[in-house]
């Protein structure tokens, strides 16, 4: 089950590459038709869409990695490190499509061929609407954060474009040609805030960030009920690497019960942690009961 998810993970990565060329290919074809500085601006983000695909589908195909000698944790942080690529990219962007809404601004003009223009935006927009869902979707299912980043981007790449659609709409009603590039200032500082989010949900994750608090309350649960026979579980620490959640704690037993015994209560701990909660790696640290802080979960 595992491999097998493992594989759709890296196929989702690779139609979303496949889905951002189609949909580059069309913002350019939409701009080629009217030159608007706003479009242009619009396929200037689909460009970084491209790039970012190409990155997670990287990063998830390095995350599958097994553990080895040199990195005996595992690859999972990859995926945090292609996250911060991403939002490096969404504001190179942003500063790209700044400049070119300056220039148009000091040198303003109505688009050509908009009716066509705003038709070929359209029909590509739909398409990102829809795989945006799949991918924020499937990304919080199996907790890759590339695909979930990747995912957000398209989505704020949606209301960037429904805003340069509407004022491209405003500059025909109105014949004010400065409109264009003021959207496309817009649309620079839409994809800049999008760009500090994406690296701020990646930081948390390169800074060993615990795992959610349902989450924690779940293991904590498991650990209470399912350590019969010892005397309490303290120091219980979780970080959230990609899709694979770390576990430590320390288990109190009495002094007197045998290595065997408090073998056999780690052994019974695990695999209800491995029933209750997916993709973890468990530590448990033995301490006999003269250590007890008594400040932990009480098993008795």
């Amino acid at each position: 089950m595992a491999i097998a998810a493992a594989n759709k993970t890296v196929t989702i990565a690779a139609l979303s590459l496949v889905v951002g060329l189609v949909v580059l290919g069309l913002k350019l074809l939409a701009w080629w038709t009217t030159e608007s500085v706003a479009l242009y601006s619009d396929a200037l983000e689909s460009i970084v869409n491209v790039v970012t695909a190409i990155v997670a589908l990287i990063a998830v195909r390095l995350a599958q990695k097994p553990a080895d000698a040199a990195l005996p944790y595992g690859y999972h942080k990859a995926e945090y490190f292609s996250a911060v690529i991403v939002g490096v990219m969404i504001i190179v962007a942003a500063i790209l499509i700044m400049r070119e809404a300056i220039l148009g601004f000091f040198a303003p003009h109505l688009p050509m061929a908009p009716a066509q223009g705003l038709a070929i935006s359209l029909g590509a927009t739909a398409i990102n609407v829809v795989w945006a869902f799949v991918l924020i979707r499937y990304g919080r299912k199996v907790r890759s954060p590339a695909l979930e980043a990747d995912g957000k981007h398209l989505l704020t790449d949606v209301i960037s474009t429904v805003g340069v659609l509407i004022g491209l709409v405003l500059v025909l009603l109105t014949g004010w040609a400065v409109l264009d590039p003021i959207l496309a200032g817009l649309v620079a500082l839409n994809i800049l805030w999008s760009g500090w989010g994406v690296m701020r949900d990646s930081v948390g994750g390169l800074m060993d960030a615990a795992t959610p608090p349902d989450r924690l309350k779940r293991i904590r649960e498991v650990i209470a009920s399912n350590a019969d026979g010892a005397i309490e579980a303290h120091d219980i620490r979780t970080r959230q690497a990609g899709s694979l959640t770390f576990i430590d704690f320390h288990l109190v037993v009495p002094g007197a019960m045998s290595v065997d015994a408090a073998h056999a209560i780690c052994d019974n701990i695990e695999a209800k942690l491995h029933e209750a909660v997916e993709d973890i790696q468990i530590t448990i640290h033995v301490e006999p009961e003269n250590k007890a802080k008594h400040a932990g979960i009480v098993v008795l």
